[in-house]
């Protein structure tokens, strides 16, 4: 899926908006993961996975921190994820499938955080976003 120059406008714009929260949005997505599919949580054995643990807060800091890279490199999303891709890969051995799990529960916590401005051109967007981070982080599998 390739982005659009208004698929780009709607998610900085959209990213902008979340600047004040975005140390807690990562943990909030993790959450959401850890709730919905428990099975994710075989990859954190040393991790305290209760809602709300230091655990789950700084990991998000983290991933946040790598969608943001993507998002301010929208047209080359590869080249801040590279490091990433070879270490979910490599050495953690992620099941590829939960970087899909994990986007629709970014969709989740987009959506809550955003409210009214998270319409279906902004999901769509922010879809086509998700679909690319999953498949470069993915494509060290193939």
């Amino acid at each position: 899926m390739v982005l659009t120059a208004e698929d780009r406008k709607l998610i900085q714009a959209s990213w902008g908006k979340l600047s004040s929260e975005m140390d807690d949005l990562g943990g909030e997505a993790l959450t959401r993961l850890f709730q919905a599919h428990p099975q994710t949580k075989t990859y954190f054995p040393h991790f305290d996975l209760s809602p709300g643990s230091n655990d789950i807060h700084r990991h998000g800091q983290k991933v946040f921190k790598a969608l943001d890279g993507a998002v301010k490199h929208l047209d080359n999303i590869r080249g801040p994820l590279a490091e990433l891709s070879d270490l979910h890969a490599y050495n953690l051995r992620v099941d590829p499938i939960n970087f899909k799990l994990l986007g629709k529960c970014f969709h989740v916590t987009l959506a809550s955080s955003l409210r009214a401005d998270y319409t279906c051109q902004t999901y769509l967007a922010f879809d086509k976003l998700f679909y690319e981070v999953a498949d470069v982080l993915s494509e060290k599998y193939r």
